[in-house]
Order: C-alpha cells, then structure tokens, then sequence
C-alpha cells in the first residue's frame, strides 16, 4: 500500500512540471519591424539626400520623415571681415527656407512635398529598384516631380530622373543622377527643358559624423547662371541628422538646380534638419 502511494506521488510529481511548462506562454514573436532592413540606420546613408539631391535610401512601408533647408541670402563674400563677424556670417541677413515631407507608400516606393519659403512646391515620387543591402552592385531610384511656383499654381515644371548609388568599401556612398526638367525656363524664349547629371558623394569620417560634396551641372538646354556646388559637414544622432553646408545657389528643388546658382564668386552659408520617425 505504502508502495503504492509512493510511486503514485512520484509520476504526479514528473507530471505537473510538464503540465506547468506545457501552459506557460509562447516566447513573443519578434516585432515585424525589427525583420525589416529599411529601419535599421544606413551607416554610409544616413539619409534622404545629400543637400538637394536625393539619394537612394529607402523609406520603410507606412513610416514618414521631415527636413528643412535654410540657406541664407547675404554672400559671406560681402564686405570685410568686420562685416561678415557683425552679421554673425549671414545669420542676421535673410534667408530661403525649405519644409519636406516625405512618407513611404509600400516598401520600395516612397513620396512627399517639399515647399520653400518663395512660395514654390514641389511633389515627387521615387521608386527603388535595385539595392546594395539586398546584394546589388549598386543602387537605382526612378524619380518624378511636379512643381510650381506661388503654391503650385504657376510656372508647372516636370524632372523625371535615374538616381545611381554606388557604395565605396565602407566609407562612402557616390552618386551620378541624370534628370531632366521640362518646362524648366519662366520665359517663352529660349531653350525650354534642361538635362542636369547631378553628382555627389558622402564620405564617413567617424561613425555618425560625414563630409558631403554635391555638384549638379546643366549638360544642355536651358542654363542661366552657373551651376550649382555645395560642400558641407553633418553629424547624426539617433534619428536626427544636423548639416552645416556652404554653397553657392539656394536651389533645394529640381526647378531650382535647373535655373543654376548664383556665381562662383558667391558663397552662402546654410543647413539642414532632418529627422525620422522610425
């Protein structure tokens, strides 16, 4: 009897901690997020474009970001030294003010307006189809904009382009973009539409601080002024980004690339704000 009882309380004893971990709860599943690579920061691009050119980053599915531009107007050229301390080198001058908003439609696609303060917007889309993260040799965007001037109500103006990224080892990412701008010049006369073939690099110096270059030639139709240049430094933390660039035009839109900087005698200071939420 005693018997008995003892090896009845034995396999009682080898089942309840079977049955205890046969209720506990599934381990939770991993986030759906967390399995997709477009949230995870780009160490060599970090972000959406370099100054005004975009680059080939893509935006996750249902996510959204938001930038400004700023380049002030007064030429760090202008006056002497005592002038240029005086102004707080241009800050105390005007300036031209870039919002952007950009959203992803589904993975690979991405769109968003981007308006400056003289009153020109800009809608574009961008479509990703090749990636070096997925194994690509390298990367290659379609985009297309509409814009015009006095809130898109003016002046309508249609770049349709090739964005190539091409990744450098592990410290740069270059890029060569053909575009063109129809419908580029505000006058009747003259050559219409502008070919650009927009060039850039951004190179990593540390792990969250860049150097950047940007150069976007006008190779034939319509081209005033001179083409435009912009160098610049920025730092990353987290999700937002802060540039400090100098340039010599304030063209944040392709309208604004088209029609060309200002002289290659003028420099403007200026920055960018960007910032992710994701």
């Amino acid at each position: 009897m005693l018997l008995r009882e003892a090896l009845l309380v034995a396999v009682l004893m080898s089942v309840m901690p079977s049955a205890a971990a046969g209720q506990q709860p599934p381990a939770p599943e991993p986030q759906p997020e967390r399995s997709d690579p477009d949230v995870l920061v780009d160490p060599l691009e970090p972000d959406f474009a370099l100054f005004a050119l975009p680059t080939t980053l893509r935006m996750p599915s249902g996510k959204w970001a938001f930038r400004v531009t700023h380049r002030f107007t007064r030429s760090l050229g202008q006056g002497d030294v005592g002038d240029l301390a005086s102004s707080l080198f241009g800050l105390d001058g005007g300036a031209q003010i870039g919002l952007e908003v950009r959203v992803g439609l589904r993975s690979g696609t991405q769109a968003g307006v981007h308006r400056t303060s003289d009153r020109s917007i800009q809608l574009f889309v961008q479509q990703n189809f090749l990636n070096e993260r997925d194994g690509s040799s390298f990367g290659l965007d379609a985009i297309a904009t509409l814009e015009g001037g006095d809130n898109l109500s003016e002046h309508h103006q249609s770049a349709i382009g090739l964005l190539l990224s091409k990744r450098a080892g592990s410290r740069a990412a270059l890029y060569a973009e053909p575009l063109i701008v129809l419908n580029a010049s505000p006058v009747d006369a003259g050559d219409d539409h502008t070919v650009m073939v927009g060039v850039g690099a951004r190179v990593r110096l540390t792990r969250s601080t860049y150097l950047l270059a940007e150069y976007t030639p006008r190779v034939w139709g319509f081209e005033p002024a001179v083409d435009q240049i912009t160098f610049g430094f920025e730092r990353r933390t987290g999700g937002h980004l802060f540039q400090l660039n100098v340039g010599n035009g304030f063209g944040t839109t392709m309208g604004q690339l088209a029609r060309g900087g200002v002289d290659y005698d003028e420099w403007f200071l200026g920055f960018n704000l960007s910032r992710k939420f994701f």
